[in-house]
Formats: structure tokens, C-alpha cells, sequence
């Protein structure tokens, strides 16, 4: 499973697994309990790969947001998304200093850290970052 194929559905909690699509919408299974479910089409299904969160310099791909996050924690796990909301505020601008306090709410900070959560357990942080660093030095030269 790569990262591309990730989704949020509204009124489910957690990330899915896009299995396959049906006529009358597709099945995805949970990344948190491997539980499958039929999504219709009238949920509102967002591919976390279309996902962007505010700058003061525009929008950024939540991609390279988790890609910031996996660097500072060594594609590790990050903060729990239970904590303070002062706490999430800090750790949120050191991975992402120019987000768009305006714009980008508590409520996405945390979801965007349960999310990098949810996929770091299941290795797909590992399996889409590893080699970033390394890819980023090569750039460099």
C-alpha cells in the first residue's frame, strides 16, 4: 500500500485504504482496525494526496508536511494530537513555521498529527521518506 492511495472520509474517524472502486462508490478498510466498508458516493472522501494545508506563502502539499514531520522525528512517531493546544501550536511551527495561524485551525493541527500518527504505524512513513534525507543531499551537491 503506498500513501497515494490513503483517504479521509467525513463522519468516519481515521484513515482508509481505497481497496477498490464499485459502481455505486468502493470499499476501503481502516488503517486503524482493518475493519472493510462500502463508501457511497454522497460521503465526502478527500485522497489525503489532494490535501493542502495554508502558508503565509500560499498552500503546501500535506505531503511535505508529514515529509517535515518524519525529518524531525526520524520517521518516527510525533506528539500525541491529545495534547495542549499550545503544545500542538509549538511543535506545528517547528515543522511547519509559516503555516497560516489564520487560517490553518487547532482542529486541523490535530488531525494532521493523528493522521502522520495513523500512517507512521502502519510503516508508510517509513516506506515513502527513508530515503529523503539521502535524496536531499544527493540534490545538493
Amino acid at each position: 500500500m503506498s500513501l497515494e492511495k490513503v483517504l479521509a472520509i467525513s463522519g468516519k474517524p481515521g484513515l482508509f485504504e481505497l481497496i477498490v472502486q464499485t459502481r455505486t462508490g468502493f470499499i476501503a478498510e481502516s488503517l486503524i482496525d482493518g475493519k472493510r466498508s462500502t463508501v457511497g458516493l454522497k460521503n465526502n472522501v478527500s485522497l489525503l494526496a489532494e490535501i493542502s494545508i495554508y502558508t503565509h506563502d500560499g498552500e503546501i502539499k500535506l505531503f511535505d508536511v508529514f515529509k517535515n514531520i518524519a525529518e524531525k522525528e526520524n520517521n518516527g512517531e510525533a506528539i500525541s494530537h491529545k495534547v495542549s493546544d499550545p503544545e500542538l501550536i509549538a511543535y506545528f511551527s517547528e515543522v511547519l513555521p509559516n503555516f497560516d495561524s489564520e487560517r490553518v485551525y487547532n482542529s486541523d493541527i490535530k488531525k494532521v498529527i493523528n493522521w502522520y500518527n495513523i500512517v507512521q504505524k502502519r510503516g508508510l512513513i517509513a516506506e515513502a521518506f527513508s530515503g529523503s534525507k539521502e535524496v536531499l543531499a544527493e540534490e545538493a551537491k
